[in-house]
């Protein structure tokens, strides 16, 4: 079973920026896909986007332009990357990990509030 571990999140002003970890970690284990899930206040998990270990990315139509999703294999970890930040941005972003054997686990989710 991989264990996930999101982190970065916190208060930030509109307008700012933010980048979000995702650590990956367990028994030896391949990433076949990693993405970026948000849950906003009364909403349902959006996915944001997701990434390939060759780099290769998919971002959902709505979030293109502010966010970038990044991987660094060697740490086995995801990294969301937010930019301009808005107050609906705000909400609990998780992440979801799918090894190439197994099944894919979530982590605790990393909270992100945008407000003045």
């Amino acid at each position: 079973q991989v264990q996930v571990v999101e982190s970065g999140g916190g208060l930030v002003q509109p307008g700012g920026s933010l980048t979000l970890s995702c650590a990956a970690s367990g028994s030896t284990f391949d990433i076949y896909v990693a993405g970026w899930y948000h849950e906003a206040p009364g909403r349902r998990r959006e996915r944001v986007a997701s990434i390939t270990p060759d780099g290769s990315t998919d971002y959902a139509d709505s979030r293109e332009g502010r966010f970038t999703i990044s991987i660094d294999n060697s740490k086995n970890t995801v990294y969301l990357q937010i930019n301009t930040l808005k107050p609906e941005d705000t909400g609990v972003y998780y992440c979801n990990v799918v090894p190439v054997v197994g099944t894919d686990s979530w982590g605790q989710g990393t909270q992100v509030t945008v407000s003045s």
